[in-house]
C-alpha cells in the first residue's frame, strides 16, 4: 500500500511522543500515513511485547493510519548490518513514502540513533536498481528513494531545522501516548516506576510542545532535523 509518509520509530510509541501530532495534522489534510517499528520494545521495563502489540495497534487505529507494521529486530541489540537494512529496504519499496520521518539522530536512548543511522542509510540504498528485493508474495520489488527524510526530536533538545504548528492536535496527541497503558502515566498501575511514566512526563510532552512553538508564535509545534538543505519555491513559503 502506497502511502505519502512513513513514519519510522525504533521503539513502539516512538512515534506517538515524537511526532503524532505532524501525522494526525497531515493526514486531516488527506495524506497517508504508515507506521513501522523496527522492534517491539521487549526490553521495556513495564509491559511486554505482547501488550505494547495491542497497543500500538490501538494508536494506530485511533490515529488512522494505513498500516502499522513491526520488523521484529532485536530491542537494544539491534545491528547497523545488511539483513536489518534490507527489511527497512523491503517496507520502504512496499509502501512507497514521498517522506520518511525517523528517530533522533542523538538521544538518551541508544537505540534511537543507531535507528536514525539504520533508516537514512536504508533510504538511500533502497534507491539504487542492483540490491534485488522480494514482497511478501515472493514478487521483485522496483527501487524507490523517498524524496525526504526528516528526523524528529526525542528526549534530549535539538535544535530543529524546522517546526510544525500542531496545536490543534495537541490533546489527540496525549490520547495516542496514553494509549500505550503500561508505558505512561497510569494511577491504576502496580508497574515499577519509570523516567517516562510519572505525571511530569505528560506535563514535559506540553512543555516540548510549548518550547517548539514559541518561535513560531504558536501554542505547541513539533520539531524536526534534515540531514541535508532544505529547498524552496520561493521566500513566502517561510513565512
Amino acid at each position: 500500500m502506497k502511502v505519502d509518509i512513513l513514519a519510522v520509530g525504533v521503539h513502539p510509541d516512538d512515534v506517538e511522543l515524537a511526532c503524532s501530532g505532524t501525522l494526525l495534522k497531515h493526514i486531516e489534510q488527506g495524506k497517508t500515513v504508515g507506521l513501522l517499528d523496527l522492534t517491539r520494545g521487549e526490553l521495556g521495563t513495564r509491559g511486554t511485547a505482547e501488550t505494547r502489540d495491542v497497543e500500538a495497534a490501538e494508536s494506530a487505529k485511533l490515529m488512522g493510519a494505513s498500516f502499522r507494521k513491526n520488523l521484529g529486530m532485536a530491542d537494544g541489540f539491534f545491528e547497523h548490518n545488511r539483513e536489518n537494512l534490507t527489511k527497512i529496504i523491503r517496507a520502504v519499496r512496499d509502501c512507497q513514502p514521498e517522506i520518511v520521518l525517523c528517530n533522533s539522530i542523538h538521544d538518551r536512548h541508544p537505540d534511537h540513533g543507531r535507528s536514525a543511522k539504520l533508516v537514512h542509510d536504508a533510504c538511500f540504498l533502497s534507491g539504487l536498481i542492483k540490491i534485488e528485493t522480494q514482497d511478501e508474495e515472493g514478487d521483485a520489488q522496483k527501487a524507490w528513494r523517498p524524496k525526504a527524510l526528516y528526523h524528529y526530536i526525542q528526549d534530549y533538545y535539538i535544535q530543529p531545522d524546522f517546526l510544525i504548528d500542531i496545536t490543534p492536535y495537541m490533546e489527540k496527541k496525549i490520547e495516542l501516548v496514553l494509549t500505550f497503558k503500561t508505558q505512561f502515566y497510569n494511577p491504576d498501575s502496580k508497574e515499577p516506576t519509570t523516567p517516562i511514566s510519572s505525571k511530569e512526563f505528560i506535563e514535559f510532552l506540553y512543555g516540548r510542545g510549548r518550547d517548539f512553538g514559541r518561535p513560531i508564535s504558536v501554542p505547541f509545534a513539533e520539531g524536526f532535523t534534515s540531514p541535508k538543505a532544505i529547498g524552496v519555491d520561493s521566500l513566502f513559503d517561510l513565512i
